[in-house]
């Protein structure tokens, strides 16, 4: 496996952390860009995993840590989710013009919402797979719902995100409260994969349910029995999710 470690321009003109990925013994059968979850980043151990279990399918992978987060510079308090789709179109842009637009899009959680919103804006994506992903982007709100009401007269608040304090603003309530996910998941016109589990205790399964009745065919849904919301527990299901992906995505590339 070939490796490259890389930066590109994100949403605020910040330099983004991004690592390559890729078969060196083969032509490589597609791109694949990765997009993961709310506060967390590229290195988590399932991404890497998914990863490197695609690249010896055959496929290049490109992940990369959203604004402020991971190695990645500017300031995570100024995010939102409508600079994330900026940043996934921003790592779209790097692929298509230093390897090869991606065929394909995977989004973990908070990361898959943002997914389903950007692959409008990403012609050569053909495929998209979710893992464990919100239907709308409220639901992110229920991971600090408790200090709302601080954020809303303050301006801001400290909350903890995976036991790690973060700085949400109230431009991050405005900016979620404002997205159509319905019309983006109708009018996605991809293949959709749905990965989510139903003991998922973060995102419930009634949001993979509500993600495949907007969409259109051609859809599958895959239930991750007994998997937890961050693939963690048991590593076999981050290797099973690559495999499918493997499997499903071959149809359309």
């Amino acid at each position: 496996m070939a490796t490259e470690k890389t930066r590109f321009i994100g949403a605020f003109g910040d330099k983004i952390s991004a690592k390559l990925d890729w078969p060196d013994d083969r032509k490589v059968r597609a791109w694949v860009l990765f997009a993961h979850g709310f506060s967390i980043s590229k290195d988590l151990k399932p991404i890497r995993t998914i990863s490197k279990t695609l690249v010896k399918d055959g496929f290049g992978m490109m992940r990369f840590d959203f604004t402020g987060l991971g190695e990645s510079g500017g300031d995570f308090s100024e995010t939102n989710f409508s600079s994330n789709v900026k940043d996934i179109l921003a790592a779209a842009a790097y692929l298509r013009k230093y390897r090869a637009a991606p065929s394909i899009l995977i989004g973990h959680s908070f990361g898959g919402t943002a997914a389903l919103m950007a692959a409008q804006d990403i012609p050569e994506c053909k495929a998209l797979a979710t893992i464990g992903s919100p239907c709308d982007t409220y639901h992110i709100v229920h991971q600090f719902a408790g200090q709302l009401e601080e954020i809303e007269e303050e301006g801001e608040a400290q909350v903890l995100l995976a036991g790690r304090p973060f700085v949400i603003k109230e431009q991050f309530l405005d900016d979620v409260a404002n997205q159509n996910m319905g019309k983006a998941i109708a009018n996605l016109s991809r293949a959709l994969m749905v990965f989510h589990s139903p003991q998922d205790r973060v995102v419930g399964i009634q949001n993979a349910s509500h993600i495949y009745s907007e969409a259109r065919h051609p859809k599958s849904f895959v239930s991750l029995d007994n998997a937890d919301h961050l693939l963690l527990k048991n590593p076999d299901d981050a290797v099973y999710v690559a495999r499918v992906i493997t499997a499903w995505a071959s149809r359309y590339i």
